[in-house]
């Protein structure tokens, strides 16, 4: 049995357990890995945000920077002098471009559909902030609250639901990163000590969900066991989002004649994935491919419960 938990997101509460909720991948982003560029536009993220939604999407995941492999990150500097960024520089995305990509595609959606559950996918506590005012009622923090230093203190403020992600590294850094023995313990333990520090900023439990990184500064190896033995992350007592969707490790190992699936041509790997993790104690899945995972969502609660 999956266990079941109340997640608050501030004004209601959303349960979690009784059946898989999807998060449809919303990328305001010129260069993310599978659909950098698709949505760049805010009329062409809203649109698809409502396609997302139609399609069964429980939560919008609205993002305006990439963390794909390689990707300089990290920066929570404003913009210079000469106007805001158009894309990732060094520095990573500045918080004023990150702004300007997400906030209008969240007042859209929030005003289209006024009952939409939006998440935001930032590490940086000013664009939290302004997303949460804009309708964003979950903030996605890929760096387990530690790349911004204020951002645990911000979100105990905030009247929102919190994701913390486990990433090993920086994006620009995994290729360097030296191999790991046991990254089930590794992962187990690193999150720990983001609910930690979660805690001692003032996040109440109840606020927080969280999410091992697939793929974030794991080797390709360093992800099967990841999914295999995924239900010890159970002994987190939180709830457990999980996102392979189009990962590279799933290209890896639908490798035909010693080339890896590219991105477009992993769903039927990403949907096996993502229904190993759902029998395995999910409560959310994040995704590029929402009808699809919906589909195969609804099939494996049948299996869950």
């Amino acid at each position: 049995m999956r266990p079941v938990f109340e997640w608050t997101l501030g004004s209601r509460s959303v349960q979690l357990g009784k059946r898989t909720l999807i998060m449809g991948v919303l990328n305001v982003t010129p260069d993310s890995f599978s659909d950098g560029g698709l949505h760049f536009e805010a009329d062409a993220a809203v649109c698809c945000g409502l396609q997302l939604l139609q399609e069964g999407a429980d939560i919008v995941d609205v993002g305006g920077e990439s963390t794909r492999p390689g990707a300089k990150v990290g920066a929570t500097a404003t913009a210079s002098e000469n106007g805001p960024q158009s894309s990732s520089d060094s520095h990573g995305v500045s918080e004023q471009e990150e702004l300007r990509r997400i906030l209008p595609v969240i007042t859209a959606l929030k005003r289209q559909r006024p009952e939409t559950v939006i998440s935001v996918d930032t590490y940086k506590a000013k664009v939290a902030v302004a997303a949460v005012e804009a309708g964003a009622e979950i903030v996605n923090d890929v760096s387990g609250l530690s790349w911004d230093p204020v951002m645990a203190k911000t979100l105990a403020t905030l009247n929102c639901g919190v994701v913390i992600m486990h990433m090993r590294g920086r994006p620009d850094e995994w290729r360097s990163l030296p191999p790991l023995s046991d990254v089930v313990t590794l992962v187990k333990r690193e999150l720990r000590a983001s609910l930690d520090r979660a805690r001692l900023a003032g996040i109440k439990r109840e606020r927080i969900v969280i999410d091992p990184g697939f793929g974030f500064g794991k080797s390709f190896q360093e992800n099967y066991p990841l999914l295999k033995r995924f239900d010890e992350l159970h002994e987190l007592r939180c709830p457990l989002l999980v996102g392979v969707s189009r990962k590279s490790f799933v290209g890896r190992a639908l490798a035909r004649n010693g080339a890896d699936a590219p991105a477009m041509e992993r769903l039927y790997g990403t949907l096996a994935a993502e229904t190993a993790m759902i029998l395995k104690g999910a409560h959310i899945v994040r995704t590029h491919d929402v009808r699809a995972c919906a589909d195969a969502a609804r099939m494996a609660d049948l299996v869950v419960g």
